[in-house]
């Protein structure tokens, strides 16, 4: 049966790592990447317990295995990615609900990734639905960025809820930058229950 938690300890933490390593680009076939989605960057166990620290990932287990996690970045951790500190400024210079971000308190997706073997079973709206649970009276919106050529992780992002608020190139690749208003989320689903109570 899977559960879904904060990550907390070290043996989780490895967990997390052992899943992100086997969906790094160079771990899977061009099938699989095009097919199935990646990950792109690659943590230290330190950079990962840092930013624990700071705002605990979420992950979901079978057992004591990690089947699944998403990872949480802050303001305040961004300087533990130095390959990502870009991508927070990116974020500043952009508005998103007529307002600029860097105004905004905002939780950055810092990855996300289900096993494998446990795709197609609803664990990632789920883990979608947990992470909103922890985060969304902390945070005004989740925002991350996806490569356009992720296709399969860019549908599932917008099937949660997420919209793509911009695009860009760099010398890696296009990305499309997306975000989940939390408040207009939790508004809908409030709007949802009342109208079936109408019924």
């Amino acid at each position: 049966m899977i559960h879904f938690k904060p990550a907390e300890s070290p043996e989780e933490l490895e967990g997390i790592l052992s899943l992100q390593r086997s969906n790094l680009p160079k771990n899977i076939t061009a099938a699989e990447k095009s097919e199935q989605g990646f990950v792109t960057v690659n943590h230290s166990f330190e950079q990962l317990a840092e930013m624990n620290a700071i705002a605990p990932h979420l992950i979901a287990k079978d057992g004591e295995q990690v089947v699944g996690y998403i990872l949480a970045m802050t303001k305040a951790s961004k300087a533990l990615v130095p390959v990502l500190v870009p991508m927070f400024n990116q974020f500043d210079g952009l508005n998103f609900g007529g307002k600029p971000v860097s105004s905004l308190e905002y939780l950055v997706i810092g990855q996300i990734c289900v096993d494998k073997s446990y795709r197609g079973q609803g664990i990632f709206d789920r883990m979608y639905a947990a992470y909103g649970e922890i985060f969304s009276k902390r945070f005004d919106f989740a925002i991350t960025e996806i490569a356009v050529s992720n296709v399969r992780s860019i549908k599932a992002h917008q099937r949660v809820g997420f919209e793509v608020i911009h695009e860009f190139s760099d010398q890696t690749d296009d990305w499309a930058i997306v975000a989940l208003d939390w408040k207009r989320m939790k508004s809908r689903s409030d709007k949802d229950s009342l109208d079936l109570k109408k019924k």
